[in-house]
């Protein structure tokens, strides 16, 4: 790996760690729904003018029924869920959570579309991530609402949806551009919500920060740099910052909201993250999946 990969990577594993700690600031005193859009339509205006510079718009727009789902899917109702949940959870539990998608994302691909019979090595890693994610929920709760944890639930199952429906109704179209899209599309359906919710003074400089973090360097300038992350080491090797950006949001998590980490946490991380691994070995009798597959899988484990 050249010296700018290494970078690259070591940026990606930091920037997408630090999401789940600015949404627990920031739903402290904002609304989920005014949240998720100060965070798309901020991030759409810088993303939509870079996507229509390289010509990547209209392609995108021209298959906009898939896209709205898309969208939906991977961006509006996940990210609201998310920081719905996080009014309840801690930032740490919760993005160790999130690090269930590519064990879904797995029974999803191997139960339905791939229609592949499941080894004896996924087999196994769908059935200790299993075990892994009971280990996080059943001792960890932190006094955790049963709603809280299933808006996590939806979310792992949105972030693991999400690339399926990339793969196949939207292959082939540039993904800056349908990201873009999607967070235009996202924040124009929450403005009016949002509008309900506007806060009674003006946020304090922390939460105003959280914001401008999650919108400018946690989505658009994440995005540019992921696509750069790809191009440089490729799709395959980018794949483990998925397993490295929990581990940063909780150690964020202990060391500045001073949440708590237990043994049975980081237990049931471990577990998760083995069976994840296990769970997605590819085929030994199947090609490599092609790098927009690949890459649409990285997207879905963007906070």
């Amino acid at each position: 790996m050249t010296r700018r990969g290494f970078v690259l990577f070591g940026l990606m594993c930091l920037i997408w760690g630090i999401p789940y700690l600015l949404i627990r600031v920031a739903v402290r005193e904002l609304s989920p729904e005014m949240l998720v859009f100060a965070r798309t339509s901020i991030a759409a205006l810088l993303l939509v003018p870079v996507a229509a510079g390289r010509g990547e718009l209209g392609p995108v727009i021209r298959r906009w029924p898939a896209l709205l789902v898309f969208a939906a899917v991977e961006i509006a109702l996940p990210w609201v869920l998310l920081s719905s949940a996080e009014t309840h959870v801690s930032s740490s539990l919760a993005a160790l959570m999130i690090a269930a998608v590519p064990l879904v994302g797995a029974a999803i691909a191997r139960t339905t579309g791939d229609r592949e019979r499941l080894g004896f090595a996924s087999t196994t890693g769908l059935l200790v991530g299993v075990a892994g994610v009971a280990v996080l929920v059943g001792f960890d709760l932190g006094g955790a609402s049963a709603t809280a944890l299933v808006e996590l639930a939806l979310v792992v199952v949105g972030y693991a949806v999400g690339p399926l429906l990339l793969a196949r109704y939207l292959a082939g179209l540039p993904a800056l551009g349908v990201i873009a899209v999607s967070l235009g599309i996202s924040a124009l359906v929450y403005a009016p919500i949002a509008a309900f919710s506007i806060p009674d003074g003006v946020p304090s400089g922390r939460v105003l920060g959280s914001v401008a973090g999650l919108a400018i360097v946690c989505t658009a300038v994440a995005f540019i740099l992921f696509f750069a992350l790809i191009g440089e080491i490729g799709p395959v090797r980018a794949t483990v910052i998925t397993y490295v950006n929990p581990a940063v949001a909780a150690l964020l998590g202990v060391t500045i909201l001073d949440e708590s980490f237990t043994v049975s946490m980081g237990f049931g991380f471990a577990l998760v993250l083995l069976g994840s691994a296990l769970a997605t070995r590819p085929s030994r009798k199947r090609p490599d999946a092609a790098p927009e597959r690949l890459v649409a899988g990285l997207e879905a484990n963007s906070p």
